[in-house]
């Protein structure tokens, strides 16, 4: 099985151009989210961690967006709690699609948590920051002083292409994108 890990700055489209290569994704911001709406052991421990903070079942996002906006090491309780889950849910989608013959890592932490193997081939999805920029200030749920936060838990994103075998242009359109997706897979297959 080969594996291939998407990386890159938040916004750059790495969800996106992941369903498009067309091989079972795990999304870890997905899975993330079913933890957070139906994972009751999940809920109670973050609960206990972020006491003073109100969290209700299912956890919402807002919530715990504010419970790390007003104290610096929330989000690391957070991380402590949600990343060992995502990870064991990792070993069951590797172990389910074992026989396929790509698979794609769509895990915004992946190097940060050490969750890649020497023999990945890291593809870094790159997008211009302004388009980024234009695209996270049209989601519901944004909040500047929330992407700094996270912006700073993240290696840089300099490091990241260097460890990349392969950049992916995404100036969000299909078209694109998908020209730049089968190259990749001409040359890894």
């Amino acid at each position: 099985m080969i594996r291939l890990g998407l990386i890159g700055d938040i916004g750059s489209g790495k969800s996106h151009a992941a369903k498009l290569f067309g091989y079972p994704v795990f999304n870890a911001d997905l899975e993330v989210s079913k933890l957070y709406k139906n994972n009751r052991i999940c809920y109670y421990k973050i609960k206990k961690a972020l006491h003073k903070n109100t969290i209700s079942y299912p956890i919402r996002k807002e919530e715990l967006s504010k419970a790390i906006i007003s104290n610096n090491s929330n989000l690391k309780k957070i991380i402590n709690i949600v990343h060992p889950l995502i990870k064991t849910k990792m070993k069951k989608f590797l172990k389910k699609y074992s026989h396929k013959k790509i698979i794609i890592l769509d895990i915004p932490l992946l190097l940060e948590n050490k969750l890649n193997r020497k023999k990945d081939i890291l593809i870094y999805v790159h997008a211009k920051q302004s388009d980024i920029y234009k695209r996270l200030k049209k989601r519901k749920n944004f909040n500047l002083k929330l992407l700094i936060k996270f912006k700073k838990i993240q290696l840089s994103l300099e490091y990241k292409k260097k460890m990349t075998q392969f950049i992916l242009k995404n100036d969000f359109t299909n078209k694109n994108l998908k020209k730049g997706i089968k190259q990749i897979l001409k040359k890894i297959l």
